[in-house]
C-alpha cells in the first residue's frame, strides 16, 4: 500500500505531533510520502525522524496541481490522505483526475482555525469548509471531532475517529519525587497531596478556575499542594490570584518544563481545566503513571473519562464542583489509586500509539476496500423501531441490530427512522431520518436493500393504536418501493381490536418476507391471526447477544452512585402500568423482607427513566430499609453490567430481564404483558406473577426461591446459551434477505 500524505508545512502544535509520529511509525509498515507545501521546521523535523519528504513549493495552485498529478501517477500511489486547509484544498483538487480516494484528518474545529484573523476565515477556512465536503472520507483526532462532525452533517458512514496515541512502554523518571521538588526549589512535606497540571498560561486553558477550586479545597485539606508547568502571558495575573486567595505558599508555578516524565512521577492528582479542548495529550502522559484526574467535561475529555469510573469531571468554570473533587481524592487514597488504575488501563487499550497506528492502518484498508465493493444502484440497510425515546431497552435493541449488520458487512450504509435522529446518529455513527419525515424516509427506502422492523413489540395497540398503524405504514411502504422486508427479534401482541388484527394480519401476509419472533407466545399470536405466508422464525430478543461493561467499570459506576462494589443488592426495576399504584405497598414491603431477612439492599434501576423513576419514588416512599434509587444507568454496557451485580432481580420490565438473565441473576417477575410471562417460559423460569393478582405472600416466596438460586446459575444459564444460539436466526435472516449467504 501507497499513501502521499498533503500538509502545508507550517503546521505547530498537536497536529505536528500527531502527522509525525504517525507517518514515522507507518513508515515501518507502508510506503509513505509526505508532501509539503512549503519548506522549513516541519519538514526538516520530519526528514530528520527518516520520513519521506518532498516540497511542491509556489502559489501557483494550478501548476503545482499538475506536478502533483504525475508524481501521483508516477509513483503508483493508492490513496491520499489530508492535513489542513491547504492539504484539503489540494486534495479536492487531485480527487477527479487521479481517481483515487482522498481521506483528511481533522484536527480541530475547522470553523475556529483563523480565530481573530476575519482575512484568512474568509479565504483559508471558507476553501477549506468546501474543500472538506468534497472529499471522500474524514478522520477525526477524537471522538468530539467526530462527532462535531456529525452534528455539521457529514455522513457518518464516511466518518472515522482516530486518537492522538502515546507510547505506554515503561519510563524510569530521570528523579524520583524528592529530588524534582528540590529542583524546583520546593521543600513540601512529604504528606503533601500535590495536584499539578501542564498547560499553556493563556485563557482558554483556564488556570484561574483551578487555583480557585485548589485555595477552596486546601482550607480542608492543608495538605494539598498545586504544581503548575507551563509560561505564557497569564503568568503573573496568575501569580497574584494565588497571593490574594492566600495560597501562594502551597502553590509552585515551575515554568516550561522539559522533563515531563519527573513531573508527573512527582504529583497525586493530574488536573485540566481547559474551556475547550478537542482532546488533550496532558491526560494520557498523566494516565501513562496511573495518575487520577479531575478534568473539565469538555471536548475529548469525556470520551477518555467517565465520571466516577476513570476521573472526575465538572462543568468548565465551576471551581466549587472542582473544589468538591479535589477534596474528595485528597481525603481518600483508595479513590485516587482505583481512578488512576482504571484511566491507566483505558488509555493503554484505546489510546496507546499501537492502537492509533492499528486503528490507522485499519482505515486504510476500510477505504480501499470500500473502494472496490461492488454495489448496484440500491445499498444500506433502514431500520425502524421505537428508538430516541430514551428507553434503555429499545436503545439496546437497535445496538445490538447495528452490531449485528455490521459484523454481516462493515461497510453497510445504516440508516435508522429515531425520534431523537441527532442523538441517534451521534451515538451509533449511523445515518437517521427523522421518525415522522414520512417524504424522506419514503425517498430513503427506494435507494437501500433491506428493510427492518425492528425489534420490541412494534405489532401492538395496548399502549397505542396509532403506532400500530405507522409501523404497518411503513411495512408497507417499504414493499412497495421495492425492498425485501424482514421483522426482526420481535414480539407480536397484544392486538385487542378485531379491526386491527385484520389490518396487521393482511399487511404481514403480503409485505413481509421473513419475520423472526423473541417468544413462543408471538408465533401463537401470528398463528391465531392467520399470517402464514412470511416465513416464521422462531429466535431470540437482539439484546442477549450484548455484553456488559468490564467489571472495573461497573464497579466505578457503582462508587459514583455511593454503592459498595462487594455489596449485596437485590434490583427492582418498576413502571407504571394499570393497577401498579394499588400494588406499591406490596413491592415496599417486599424490598424491605428482602433486606431484613437475607441483607440484600434494594436497588432501582429504571429502563425508562420517564416513566420508571417516578414508579420506583413511589415504591421507596413507602419503603424502611435502607435503598438506593438510581437515576438512569447509562450506555447498554453500564446498564447491563449493573444488573449484573445484583444477587436478585425483581421486575416489569422485559429488557431488565434479559439483560439479568444473560448475566446469569436470578429472576422474579411481575406480568403486566404477556410478553413478559412468555419470555419467562422461553428460558425455563417458574418465578413470576401477575401484576394485577400479585400478593406479598406470593411475592416473598419467589424472593425467597430466587435467594436459594444464588451461585447456582445453571438452570438460567442453560436457558440463557439457548437463547444466545437461537438469537443468530435473526442475522442468518438478514444474511440472506441481503444475498450475503
Amino acid at each position: 500500500m501507497k499513501v502521499i500524505h498533503l500538509i502545508s508545512g507550517g503546521d505547530t502544535g498537536g497536529a505536528k505531533t500527531h502527522v509525525h509520529m504517525l507517518l514515522q511509525n507507518l513508515g515501518r509498515s507502508i510506503d509513505v510520502t509526505m508532501v509539503c507545501f512549503t519548506d522549513g521546521p516541519f519538514a526538516q523535523e520530519a526528514r530528520e525522524l527518516g520520513i519521506e519528504t518532498v516540497i511542491f513549493p509556489g502559489n501557483n495552485v494550478f501548476r503545482v496541481r499538475r506536478e502533483l498529478i504525475k508524481f501521483i501517477r508516477d509513483g503508483g500511489y493508492d490513496l491520499i490522505h489530508c492535513h489542513g486547509a491547504r492539504g484539503n484544498m489540494m486534495g479536492a483538487l487531485l480527487r477527479g483526475p487521479t481517481g483515487l480516494p482522498v481521506v483528511s484528518t481533522v484536527h480541530s474545529d475547522y470553523r475556529l482555525d483563523y480565530l481573530g484573523r476575519p482575512l484568512a476565515k474568509y479565504t483559508y477556512g471558507a476553501v477549506n469548509t468546501m474543500a472538506l465536503r468534497l472529499l471522500d472520507y474524514r478522520i477525526g483526532v477524537s471522538d468530539a471531532t467526530t462527532d462535531l462532525l456529525i452534528s455539521r452533517g457529514f455522513d457518518p458512514d464516511r466518518l472515522f475517529t482516530i486518537y492522538n496515541g502515546l507510547d505506554f512502554t515503561p519510563r524510569i523518571p530521570r528523579l524520583d519525587r524528592e529530588e524534582y521538588l528540590r529542583s524546583l526549589g520546593l521543600s513540601w512535606p512529604e504528606d503533601s497531596v500535590i495536584v499539578g497540571i501542564t498547560a499553556r498560561l493563556n485563557p482558554v486553558k483556564d488556570i484561574p478556575t483551578l487555583i480557585r477550586g485548589f485555595a477552596l479545597a486546601h482550607k480542608n485539606c492543608p495538605a494539598l499542594r498545586l504544581l503548575i508547568a507551563g509560561d505564557g502571558a497569564e503568568m503573573d495575573n496568575l501569580k497574584k490570584l494565588s497571593e490574594d486567595l492566600g495560597v501562594s505558599e502551597e502553590v509552585c508555578f515551575a515554568g516550561w518544563i522539559t522533563d515531563t516524565d519527573s513531573f508527573y512521577s512527582a504529583i497525586d492528582i493530574n488536573s485540566l481545566t481547559s474551556l475547550s479542548e478537542t482532546f488533550s495529550y496532558s491526560l494520557t502522559e498523566g494516565a501513562r503513571f496511573h495518575l487520577p484526574t479531575v478534568a473539565s467535561r469538555v471536548g475529548g475529555v469525556p470520551y477518555l473519562i467517565d465520571h466516577g469510573i476513570h476521573g472526575l469531571l465538572f462543568e468548565a468554570g465551576d471551581f466549587e464542583t472542582l473544589s468538591r473533587h479535589l477534596t474528595a481524592m485528597a481525603q481518600d487514597p483508595e479513590l485516587r489509586k482505583h481512578l488512576g488504575e482504571r484511566l491507566f488501563q483505558r488509555a493503554k487499550s484505546d489510546y496507546s500509539l499501537e492502537s492509533t497506528l492499528e486503528r490507522q492502518l485499519d482505515i486504510y484498508h476500510t477505504i480501499l476496500r470500500r473502494k472496490a465493493r461492488k454495489t448496484g444502484k440500491r445499498d444500506g440497510v433502514l431500520v425502524c423501531g421505537a428508538y430516541g425515546r430514551g428507553n434503555a431497552g429499545d436503545d439496546a435493541i437497535l445496538e445490538a441490530i447495528v452490531r449485528e449488520m455490521r459484523q454481516l458487512d462493515p461497510d453497510l450504509p445504516l440508516w435508522v427512522l429515531s425520534r431523537r435522529p441527532k442523538e441517534t446518529r451521534l451515538t451509533y455513527r449511523v445515518n437517521a431520518i427523522y421518525t415522522f419525515n414520512v417524504p424522506r424516509f419514503l425517498r430513503r427506502m427506494g435507494r437501500i436493500r433491506l428493510y427492518i422492523n425492528g425489534g420490541g413489540s412494534l405489532m401492538q395497540d395496548a399502549t397505542s393504536r396509532r403506532s400500530l398503524w405507522f409501523y404497518l405504514f411503513t411495512i408497507w411502504a417499504a414493499k412497495v418501493r421495492g425492498n425485501p422486508v424482514i421483522m426482526y427479534g420481535c414480539g407480536i401482541g397484544p392486538i385487542q381490536y378485531p379491526s386491527n388484527r385484520r389490518l396487521c394480519a393482511r399487511i404481514l401476509q403480503k409485505r413481509v418476507d421473513v419475520i423472526t419472533l423473541r417468544d413462543t407466545h408471538s408465533k401463537t399470536e401470528l398463528e391465531n391471526m392467520g399470517v402464514t405466508n412470511p416465513r416464521v422464525i422462531l429466535a431470540a430478543d437482539p439484546t442477549v447477544i450484548l455484553p456488559a461493561a468490564d467489571p472495573a467499570t461497573v464497579d466505578g459506576l457503582l462508587e459514583s452512585a455511593k454503592l459498595d462494589p462487594e455489596g449485596n443488592y437485590i434490583g427492582f426495576t418498576l413502571r407504571p402500568w394499570t393497577g401498579f399504584e394499588a400494588k406499591a405497598d406490596i413491592f415496599a414491603q417486599a424490598a424491605d423482607y428482602a433486606f431484613e431477612a437475607y441483607g440484600l439492599t434494594p436497588v432501582f434501576l429504571p429502563i425508562e427513566r420517564r416513566l420508571d423513576l417516578p414508579a420506583a419514588q413511589q415504591v421507596a416512599r413507602r419503603m424502611k430499609a435502607p435503598h438506593y434509587l438510581l437515576d438512569e444507568t447509562g450506555s447498554s454496557s453500564h446498564t447491563i453490567g449493573l444488573f449484573a451485580r445484583m444477587k436478585v432481580v425483581v421486575s416489569m420490565r422485559l429488557h431488565a430481564l434479559v439483560f439479568s438473565a444473560g448475566q446469569g441473576v436470578p429472576l422474579v417477575g411481575v406480568v403486566y404483558d404477556p410478553k413478559v410471562s412468555s419470555f419467562l417460559n422461553y428460558i425455563g423460569q417458574d418465578l413470576y406473577s401477575s401484576l394485577n393478582g400479585l400478593t406479598l405472600e406470593e411475592l416473598k416466596a419467589h424472593i425467597d426461591n430466587a435467594v436459594s438460586r444464588i451461585g447456582d446459575d445453571r438452570f438460567l444459564r442453560e436457558g440463557v446459551d439457548r437463547l444466545r444460539q437461537v438469537e443468530r436466526r435473526n442475522q442468518d435472516a438478514a444474511a440472506e434477505l441481503l444475498e450475503l449467504k
